[in-house]
């Protein structure tokens, strides 16, 4: 193990002793058998982000567990600088995908920054708590916001304004139950989401239609709420837990609960990290349209070449790869592309986007450049958070290229049939 894998420079040492008391508060922090998972191999570092572009160690998976591990042995303090090397990771999870060890190291960031919270300013934790405890959880705050955010918008600065999507108008509720076309082939629960069913509700009634139109009965329970995912990942786990638990209630019973955002799926799936013995049958939408299969779409929707973009917490998280280009593939006269390196990071990361601006824009960059080099009519993306950072990535090229989900491009297809 080399100095740097094991002192990030920047960690403060408290104490000469290895063994003086750890420094961890509260019941969320990384455990001693999470830390020791990790041998410091360093294989993950040619696939951290932030670390190819910082070349850092302090900047690579193997440096931040370095620092929890020094804060776990009393031999430093969660001080400024642990807290700084903590925040500049995106949390895409491309170490845990690459590692020998299965190193959880998910699981370790969002306990980390439960750690971190609170040597934040008193702003921040405000705003954090007002944002992810208060409006996401609650449908008819996050309406409200969306009502204004026309107005909010020119208040915005100008990054902020490129990355926020022009808000639908509010429409009703999504039906309850949506009866399926033809033969009856079962039924499905689907998780909404919160920015996903106010800021893409067009996903989610293509997600209803093309679901029924495959024989599968739509339920959308009333009780459900945000999965949680932000909240988690940005140092709010007794949060998370809340709105898990909420779900777990709401979703009590059925079989299937089909999930339309990555980031989201990837999160329910892990409920029972947060809920001990808690467990819901998550499937993300076009994992579970390729393993129950569909209706060959009867015709174009209205271009002929599509850029497939794989979410972080899909390719990652849970290995999601073929299924979306085999289900577009069935889309006739349509031609899937990939995006060259397509497996980086975007640089959206929830909040990362607003949070760290400077090295999510140069991801930004990057990953818009990538795709307008394959020359595709439209990008597809499988995660709100990916489409806002791709739309407005290829408008800073001055590209004009619409950012659609997979489900969005079959519903096209079947409509247009």
């Amino acid at each position: 193990m080399t100095l740097g894998a094991e002192m990030p420079e920047g960690v403060r040492f408290v104490g000469p002793e290895a063994d003086v008391v750890p420094k961890w508060s509260g019941p969320d922090f990384p455990t001693d058998a999470d830390l020791d998972s990790c041998v410091a191999c360093g294989l993950c570092l040619p696939h951290c982000p932030t670390y190819r572009l910082t070349g850092e160690e302090s900047a690579s998976p193997r440096g931040r567990i370095a620092a929890m591990r020094t804060v776990a042995e009393g031999r430093a303090d969660v001080d400024p600088t642990f807290v700084s090397f903590m925040d500049l990771c995106l949390s895409c999870r491309a170490c845990e995908d690459v590692c020998p060890s299965h190193v959880p190291f998910g699981r370790m960031m969002e306990r980390a920054r439960v750690q971190a919270e609170p040597l934040r300013s008193r702003r921040a934790r405000f705003l954090r708590w007002l944002g992810l405890e208060v409006v996401l959880p609650h449908a008819w705050l996050l309406s409200l916001a969306t009502a204004l955010a026309p107005v909010a918008r020119l208040f915005m600065p100008a990054r902020l304004r490129a990355l926020t999507p022009r808000m639908p108008a509010i429409h009703w509720r999504l039906p309850t139950v949506t009866e399926p076309d033809g033969k009856d082939r079962g039924t499905v629960t689907l998780l909404t989401g919160c920015v996903q069913d106010r800021w893409f509700r067009e996903v989610n009634l293509g997600t209803i239609r093309v679901l029924a139109r495959n024989g599968w009965r739509v339920v959308v329970p009333r009780t459900q709420t945000c999965c949680g995912a932000l909240s988690a990942h940005h140092g709010r786990l007794d949060a998370a837990r809340r709105m898990a638990r909420r779900n777990l209630a709401a979703f009590a019973g059925t079989s299937v609960v089909v999930v339309n955002a990555a980031g989201c799926s990837a999160h329910v799936k892990e409920y029972g990290e947060l809920v001990e013995g808690a467990a819901l049958p998550a499937k993300e939408l076009t994992e579970f349209l390729h393993e129950t299969g569909i209706e060959e779409p009867p015709a174009n929707p209205g271009f002929g070449c599509v850029a497939y973009h794989d979410p972080c917490h899909a390719l990652r998280a849970q290995h999601i790869r073929a299924q979306p280009r085999e289900l577009l593939s069935q889309v006739p006269g349509l031609e899937v592309v990939e995006v060259p390196d397509g497996d980086r990071c975007c640089g959206a990361a929830g909040l990362y986007n607003v949070l760290e601006p400077e090295l999510s824009g140069e991801l930004m960059r990057q990953k818009a450049e990538a795709i307008s080099s394959t020359g595709a009519e439209v990008v597809a993306s499988a995660n709100p958070g990916c489409s806002m950072q791709i739309a407005a990535g290829l408008r800073s090229l001055g590209r004009k290229v619409p950012v659609l989900h997979p489900v969005e491009i079959l519903d096209r297809a079947y409509r247009g049939g």
